[in-house]
């Protein structure tokens, strides 16, 4: 079963937990080796929020190369 996706329906997908993050209060870490540990618990659930979603191969990106 393929899902088909629209350059905006797949930009909104991304763009939902980086919104998710923002609305969430932000407390300062009070080490340094905290302020890494929450990056990289950000950075795994972002991934994960986005292995869920099923992108075809044939999806086209939302930019051109031009040279």
């Amino acid at each position: 079963m393929t899902v088909k996706f629209t350059r905006r329906k797949l930009a909104a997908a991304l763009a939902a937990p980086a919104a998710a993050a923002l609305a969430q209060p932000q407390t300062p870490p009070s080490a340094p080796g905290d302020e890494w540990k929450a990056a990289r618990e950000r950075i795994a659930s972002a991934a994960g929020a986005l292995a869920t979603e099923e992108v075809p191969m044939a999806t086209e990106p939302a930019f051109q190369f031009k040279a």
